[in-house]
C-alpha cells in the first residue's frame, strides 16, 4: 500500500484506512510507537505490559517443552 502525507496544520498526517485499522485492532485511542533507524518508519501499537509477558511466559514453556521438536524442524 502506497500512502502520501496530508498537511494538517504545520504538520503532516499519514491518513490509514479502516480496513488496516481494523487488521491491527487500533482505533484513535490506541497508543503508538513511531521509531526509525534512519532510512525505515516504523509505526507499532503499544501493548499492554502483562499481555507481553504472558506472551513471553507462554513462549519460554513452549520452548522447554518441545525444544527438541523445534531443532529438528529447523533442520
Amino acid at each position: 500500500m502506497q500512502k502520501r502525507l496530508t498537511r494538517t496544520g504545520n504538520s503532516l498526517a499519514l491518513v490509514l484506512d479502516k480496513p488496516l485499522l481494523d487488521a491491527l485492532g487500533i482505533d484513535a485511542d490506541t497508543l503508538l510507537e513511531v521509531s526509525t533507524d534512519g532510512s525505515v518508519l516504523l509505526v507499532s501499537p503499544v501493548r499492554d505490559r502483562k499481555r507481553t509477558d504472558k506472551l513471553k511466559a507462554v513462549m519460554e514453556r513452549a520452548h522447554r517443552q518441545y525444544a527438541g521438536v523445534f531443532r529438528k524442524l529447523a533442520e
